[in-house]
C-alpha cells in the first residue's frame, strides 16, 4: 500500500490543522495477524514492532501507524502545559500527580478512563527526564525479585500487560527474551535459585538451557559461558518513549500537565484539599537569548563551532546527583532555569511518585518514614552496527548490588552495555565521585567483555546515566501516607519498575477508591494512539510505495532548501527522520520545545553523528522547525538544545582516535586486571599482586611481580603481544622492553596511572621497579610464548 504524496512544498504552513496528506490506515484490531518473530529485526527499519512481535513495512499502516487514534483528537499544546485545563468549575481538582516519570504517566492514563479531573506536575523540561530516562529500557519478567515484596507481586503482573498496551500505544515493544548467563558449576546453582524464585512469583516459560542451545542462541558469547536461565517474556523497548506515549494518551483523554513545575510546598486546608505550591520555571536562553547565536547553542567537542559555524554558539552543561533527583539535564539548575511564575493549585488527593525527589515532598506533610539513596547506573551506548553481538538482554549472575552490569541490543538496533550499581550514601562527599571516568568505563566494558568479547568499541558514542530511586525501605512504597491517607505513596520505585508501572498504576487507582475517591468510567475513553515515527524501507532508501527520501544540500539556515515533500525531507541522515515527523512531534498534546526532547520522539540527533554541526546539520534544522511550529513563534536560539556533559563519561562528545584507543584498553578485562595490580603498587601498596588471568583456566592468578609464575609470564606477555600496536603506553612498554633485550638500553618505559617512568633496571626506581622487572621479565620471553596465530585462536581476536 503505498503513501499518497501531495505536491512538493518547501515547507509546512506554520500552524495548519494537520500534515499535507492523509495516512491511509485503518485502526489495529486485536486479531489482526501478526509474525512470530521477535528478534533479528531493527525497529522502524523495514517494519516496526507491535505488542512484541515484528511487523513488515507493507502491513504498518494497518498495525502500527494506525488511523482514529486518540493525538486526531489531541488539543495543541502550549508553552511547558497542556493546551486545555482538567480543572472543575470551582477550579479544583480530584488529583494531582507529582512526577512525569513512566510511574505517574501510568498513573495518570489509569485515572483518564475515568471522570475524575487530573493535573500532572513535572519539575523537568519534559516528561520522562529523570530516572525512567536513564534506564535499560528492560520489561523484566519478575524471577530475581524476593518473594512476598511488592516488586515480586507488581513485576510480573505488569509485564503480562504490556503486548496489548503496545497494540494499544504504539511506543515499540519487543519480546527479545533474557538470559541469565552462568560460568562454571558454581554460577549454574544460581541458576536453579533464580527458577525456584520466579516460580515462586508466578513467572511463567521459565527454563534453563544448557551449553550447546545457549551457543544456538547467542554465537558470540564467550565460550567461558555453560548455561542461562531463558525468560521468554523479558522485553525490550524505550524508556522515555513509552512514557510519552502513556502521556500524550492520557492528555488527550483529558489530562492536564504541566512541565517545569516544581513543587515547593504542601499544606491541607479546613475543608480538606491539599495546596500545592509551585515555581514555574523557563530556560534562560528562552527568556534572554544570547547575541550572536541565531541558530543558538551546541554543546560538546573540541572544534570552534563560533568561527566554523558563526551562526551557533558553544556551551556546557554539568548535571550532579542532586539534579538528577529532579530532571538531570532537564532540570532547572541544568538549564539555567529563572522563576517566572508562582502558582497555588488544590487538589483532593496528591499521588507522590516523584522519584528521586520523593522523599522531599513527602516531607512537605510531615512523612519522614523514609528516604531515597540514589543508586548511579552508568551506561556505553554503541553504534548500530555492533547491534548484532547478541540477540536476548544478557546478564550474568546477578551480585549483591542488582542484576549486574549487562549486555542488550535496544529496539532500534543499537549496542547497550551497562549499567553500573554505585551507591551515592556511601561516598565520603556526596558531591565529588570517588571514582574517575576511567575507572566507570573500565569497569562498564570489561565487564561485557566477559559476556561477549568481541564487541568494537570503536562503535561507542555515546554515554549516559541514571539515578536509581533506592529507598530504605528496600522495597516499593505504594500506600497511603502514614501522615495523611490521601496522600498516595508511589515511592522508591527501582528495577523493575518499568516492568511494574502498568501494574502499579492499577494498585494507586484502587487506594484512592478506597481513600474515598468515587470514579466512574468514562465512555469516551479513547484507549489508541498512532505513532509520531514512520517505519521506512532503508534498503531502498524510501517510503513505502517507493517515494524516495530526499537528503537536501546543508547551509544549516534551509530546512528544505530544494523545497521537497515534508514526508521525504530528511532533517536527520543517521536516523531517517523527516520533517513531517518533526512537525507531527509538535503538534500533540504534550508539549515540546527542544532539540532533546524531539530526540525523544522521533531520535533525530540519536544517530552515530551525533548531531555534529559540521556533519548534516540536523540539530539546526531541527530547532528551525520546532521555533516555526511553536503555539507563539521564537527564534531557533531559543529554542533548548541538546546537552552536554551532563551525564556522560566520556571526555568529549565527539570521540577522537585517542578516545577510542583508550576504549579498547579499557575494556579488557586482562589488562585491566594487569593495570590494577600493577597501579597498586606504583602508588606504595608493597603488598598488592599483579593478577593475571591465564588463557588456560577460569579462575585467576596472582603473581608476585617480582619472581612471575611461569603461566602468568606466558598470559601476561600474551596480552601485551595482543594489545601491541593498539595502546600507545603499551608500545612504550614493548619498544623499551625490545631495546633493553637487546642489550642496547639498561631501561624499561613503565606507566603507573598516567605518567610514565624510565627505571634503570639494573639500579631502578622503587616507585617503578617491580613494575619494570616484571615487565622486563615477561619481554626476555618473547620467543618462548605461543606463536601469535595461536594467540589469536586463544583469545579470539584478530
Amino acid at each position: 500500500m503505498a503513501l499518497s504524496l501531495l505536491v512538493a512544498s518547501a515547507t509546512f504552513a506554520p500552524h495548519s490543522a494537520g500534515l499535507l496528506y492523509s495516512r491511509p490506515v485503518a485502526k489495529v484490531s486485536r486479531d489482526a495477524v501478526m509474525s512470530d518473530v521477535t528478534t533479528g529485526q531493527v525497529h522502524g527499519e523495514g517494519g516496526a514492532y507491535v505488542g512484541g512481535y515484528w511487523v513488515p513495512l507493507e502491513d504498518c499502516p494497518v498495525q502500527f501507524n494506525i488511523a482514529g487514534g486518540s493525538n486526531e483528537q489531541a488539543v495543541r499544546a502550549e508553552r511547558s502545559r497542556t493546551g486545555h485545563s482538567a480543572a472543575k468549575l470551582d477550579g479544583t481538582y480530584d488529583v494531582a500527580i507529582v512526577g512525569g516519570g513512566c510511574i505517574g504517566a501510568a498513573i495518570a492514563r489509569e485515572l483518564a478512563k475515568t471522570d475524575a479531573s487530573v493535573v500532572l506536575f513535572e519539575a523537568a523540561d519534559d516528561v520522562s527526564q529523570g530516572a525512567t530516562k536513564g534506564n535499560s529500557g528492560i520489561v523484566h519478567a519478575g524471577y530475581d525479585d524476593t518473594p512476598g515484596t511488592m516488586r515480586a507481586k507488581l513485576c510480573w503482573k505488569g509485564n503480562q500487560m504490556f503486548p496489548d498496551l503496545d497494540r494499544e500505544l504504539h511506543f515499540g515493544y519487543q519480546l527479545t527474551g533474557s538470559l541469565v548467563v552462568a560460568r562454571g558449576a558454581e554460577e549454574e546453582k544460581h541458576l536453579h535459585e533464580l527458577l525456584a524464585r520466579g516460580e515462586t512469583n508466578g513467572v511463567k516459560n521459565l527454563r534453563i538451557v544448557d551449553k550447546e542451545e545457549l551457543r544456538l542462541m547467542e554465537p558470540n558469547l564467550d565460550d567461558a559461558c555453560t548455561a542461562a536461565l531463558f525468560s521468554p517474556d523479558a522485553g525490550t523497548l524505550t524508556p522515555y518513549e513509552y512514557t510519552i506515549a502513556l502521556a500524550e494518551n492520557a492528555a488527550d483523554n483529558g489530562v492536564e500537565m504541566r512541565i517545569r513545575r516544581e513543587v515547593q510546598a504542601i499544606s491541607k486546608s479546613d475543608d480538606g484539599l491539599f495546596n500545592i505550591e509551585l515555581n514555574h520555571w523557563e530556560p534562560r536562553d528562552y527568556l534572554e537569548p544570547r547575541e550572536g547565536a541565531s541558530l543558538g547553542n551546541y554543546f560538546g567537542g573540541d572544534e570552534d563551532g563560533g568561527s566554523t559555524h558563526p551562526e551557533l554558539r558553544k556551551g556546557e552543561q554539568k548535571v550532579s546527583v542532586a539534579d538528577m533527583k529532579v530532571g538531570g539535564s532537564g532540570s532547572r539548575k541544568g538549564m539555567d532555569g529563572v522563576v517566572v511564575d508562582k502558582e497555588s493549585v488544590r487538589a483532593r488527593y496528591v499521588v507522590n511518585c516523584a522519584g528521586g525527589a520523593s522523599d522531599r515532598l513527602a516531607k512537605m506533610i510531615g512523612d519522614d518514614s523514609f528516604e531515597i539513596k540514589p543508586r548511579l547506573g552508568e551506561y556505553v551506548l554503541l553504534k548500530k552496527t555492533s547491534g548484532d553481538q547478541c540477540n536476548h538482554i544478557l546478564f550474568p549472575c546477578p551480585g549483591p548490588l542488582g542484576k549486574g552490569i549487562l549486555v542488550q541490543k535496544t529496539l532500534w538496533g543499537n549496542l547497550i552495555l551497562g549499567p553500573t550499581a554505585r551507591d551515592v550514601h556511601e561516598w565520603a562527599d556526596p558531591g565529588t565521585d570517588p571514582e574517575t571516568r576511567e575507572q566507570v568505563l573500565q569497569k562498564i566494558l570489561a565487564s561485557c567483555r566477559r559476556l561477549v568479547p568481541g564487541f568494537n568499541t570503536d562503535d561507542a558514542f555515546q554515554s549516559f546515566a541514571g539515578a536509581r530511586a533506592k529507598s530504605t525501605e528496600g522495597d516499593w512504597i505504594i500506600r497511603p501516607s502514614e501522615a495523611d491517607a490521601d496522600f498516595i505513596l508511589a515511592a522508591g520505585i527501582d528495577s523493575p519498575g518499568i516492568a511494574g508501572s502498568p501494574a502499579i498504576a492499577l494498585e494507586v487507582v484502587d487506594l484512592l477508591e478506597q481513600a474515598g475517591l468515587a470514579l466512574n468510567k468514562k465512555d469516551n475513553f479513547n484507549p489508541h494512539r498512532a505513532p509520531i515515527v514512520t517505519p521506512k524501507d532503508h534498503e531502498k532508501d524510501a517510503l513505502l510505495g517507493g517515494a524516495p527520501l530526499v537528503y537536501t544540500p546543508d547551509d544549516k539556515t534551509s530546512i528544505n532548501a530544494d523545497g521537497v515533500a515534508p514526508e521525504q525531507n530528511i532533517v536527520c541522515k543517521c536516523e531517517k527522520v523527516t520533517e513531517a515527523e518533526i512537525v507531527e512531534a509538535c503538534r500533540r498534546s504534550l508539549p515540546v520545545d527542544s532539540t532533546q526532547g524531539m530526540r525523544k520522539r522521533t531520535r533525530a540527533g540519536m544517530g552515530g553523528c551525533q548531531g555534529k554541526p559540521w556533519n548534516y546539520g540536523c540539530e539546526c534544522r531541527v530547532a528551525q522547525i520546532i521555533a516555526r511550529e511553536q503555539s507563539k513563534p521564537v527564534g531557533p536560539a531559543q529554542v533548548g538544545r541538546r546537552p552536554w556533559a551532563a551525564t556522560s563519561q566520556f571526555n568529549r562528545r565527539w570521540l577522537n582516535a585517542d578516545d577510542k584507543a583508550r576504549l579498547v584498553t579499557l575494556s579488557s578485562p586482562e589488562l585491566a586486571a594487569i593495570e590494577m595490580g600493577a597501579t597498586q603498587r606504583a602508588n606504595g601498596d608493597a603488598d598488592a599482586l599483579t593478577t593475571f588471568p591465564p588463557v588456560s583456566s577460569l579462575n585467576e592468578l596472582e603473581c608476585e611481580i617480582d619472581l612471575p609464575v611461569p603461566d602468568c609470564v606466558e598470559t601476561a606477555m600474551l596480552v601485551d603481544a595482543i594489545e601491541n600496536g593498539t595502546d600507545p603506553a603499551l608500545a612504550q612498554i614493548e619498544a623499551s622492553a625490545a631495546a633493553r633485550t637487546a642489550g642496547a638500553s639498561k631501561t624499561i618505559t613503565f606507566p603507573p596511572k598516567a605518567k610514565e617512568l624510565d627505571c634503570d633496571v639494573d639500579a631502578p626506581d622503587p616507585a617503578c621497579a617491580d613494575g619494570a622487572a616484571a615487565l622486563d621479565a615477561i619481554e626476555a620471553k618473547v620467543d618462548e610464548v605461543l606463536p601469535m596465530e595461536l594467540i589469536k585462536k586463544l583469545t579470539k581476536r584478530t
